[in-house]
């Protein structure tokens, strides 16, 4: 029986996965419980897809740092190094401003805030807002690790920076360029310590399957679909919007640079599932790193864009969900946009989506957009009822555009393996089997 699992390909594994996370959590969901005191079949799922994200969030930090510390120094032998980084900055505002386009379009001729019928008892302040100081704060480091501490109710917590660390480690791969031969010890090292980091993460990968069961599970056992009818339209604008730039704009794309849509699929399918089912950008960066360098990305530049792709690049969190939350919250209060509110809307999610680095995801990604706007900021309490449903088709769509790009640049610029990327086997192999 064991032989016969692992021989069976990984992404057969994973849709298992996906099944039976569905199954056990309506079986959840139906055995009762509250979120206080929750059944034990829930709080076994829940634990299980918790270990399995803090396994893959422990793994980042060391990533991050190695990976794009070796690649800045591997670009030492590349001659287009700061077009690459013009390129990808360019690509990544492309897809966003893309993205933005379509969720104030769908918000425009749907008008999601006149049509709910959620209360206005549900309103309230947000507990955490983003701004551009925190945004220009948060990119400077303010410890070599990377490393923030929070004093919570059970005790003292210590958690990561990622924007930081991207920082740390591009100083730090500078810096071996800029001494030469005598950092050539430190480098070694790193590139040592990264093959390490590497192997165990893909130990950690192995148990993506069982993982999605815990994380899949847990989601439908807690929130189930009865929060969704007040917002139903809201919702659906969402994941219509979502649909959009992950089977439209994206296939697009690729066609447009001669690319087939079904080799990119195969590829980054491992990536977009867990994406989904983690609802995390950076729990999820290993795999996203791992897949676009087995599309035939060169590694020396996917360990420098991915990563950036991480924190930046967020085509659902940061540009569909901010432009249609923003015009339900106007339309939800009776305010009418001007020209000018949806110019800044755009501006706001192309070029402040980095603003969530190291924060708390799209929540504060829509109150940064609110207060540009000047639109209240009681309006995000109405949609945090539904908001781990939303999160997930989000990040779905975010992992997926983290590995378009870098794919899209490289061919762009001659780097990408063609035959990598065509050849549907080798893709499946960038997943343990």
């Amino acid at each position: 029986m064991l032989t016969r699992l692992r021989r069976t390909p990984f992404g057969v594994q994973v849709l298992i996965g996906l099944v039976l996370g569905i199954a056990l959590g309506a079986l959840a969901r139906s055995m009762g419980g509250t979120d206080e005191d929750p059944n034990w079949l829930t709080t076994t799922l829940t634990t299980v897809g918790s270990i399995f994200v803090t396994m893959l969030r422990t793994l980042v930090p060391p990533l991050v740092v190695l990976a794009v510390l070796t690649s800045i120094a591997n670009l030492r032998e590349v001659t287009n190094a700061a077009r690459l980084a013009w390129q990808t900055l360019l690509w990544f505002a492309i897809t966003a401003l893309v993205a933005v386009g379509i969720g104030m379009g769908i918000g425009v001729l749907t008008d999601p805030g006149v049509r709910s019928s959620v209360s206005a008892g549900a309103v309230e302040d947000p507990s955490s807002t983003g701004s551009w100081l925190d945004f220009l704060q948060g990119i400077v480091p303010t410890n070599i690790l990377g490393l923030q501490a929070s004093n919570g109710s059970s005790g003292i917590s210590l958690n990561f920076n990622v924007l930081q660390l991207l920082v740390v480690a591009v100083v730090l791969g500078i810096a071996v360029l800029k001494v030469g031969e005598k950092a050539e010890p430190v480098l070694t090292f790193a590139r040592s310590a990264l093959a390490i980091v590497q192997t165990v993460l893909w130990w950690v990968i192995r148990l993506a399957p069982i993982g999605t069961v815990g994380l899949l599970g847990r989601a439908v056992a807690t929130y189930g679909w009865d929060a969704l009818s007040p917002l139903a339209v809201f919702v659906i604008d969402i994941y219509v919007g979502l649909a959009l730039v992950l089977f439209v704009v994206y296939p697009v794309l690729l066609k447009a640079h001669g690319l087939r849509v079904r080799s990119f699929a195969a590829g980054v399918w491992p990536a977009t599932q867990l994406g989904f089912v983690s609802r995390s950008s950076i729990g999820t960066l290993p795999v996203t790193q791992r897949v676009t360098e087995g599309l035939g990305v060169p590694r020396s530049y996917a360990s420098f864009a991915v990563p950036l792709g991480a924190t930046t690049k967020m085509d659902g969190c940061a540009a569909i969900y901010p432009a249609l939350a923003a015009i339900f919250v106007a339309g939800f209060f009776g305010i009418d946009l001007s020209i000018t509110d949806y110019v800044l809307i755009a501006f706001v999610s192309v070029v402040g989506s980095a603003a969530t680095a190291g924060l708390t995801g799209a929540t504060v990604m829509l109150t940064l957009t609110l207060s540009t706007l000047g639109l209240p900021l009681a309006g995000v309490g109405l949609l945090l009822a539904i908001d781990p449903i939303l999160d997930m088709g989000r990040t779905a769509v975010n992992v997926t555009g983290q590995a378009l790009v870098p794919t899209i640049v490289a061919k762009r610029e001659g780097m990408l393996d063609l035959a990598r990327f065509r050849d549907r086997h080798g893709v499946r192999e960038t997943v343990p089997a």
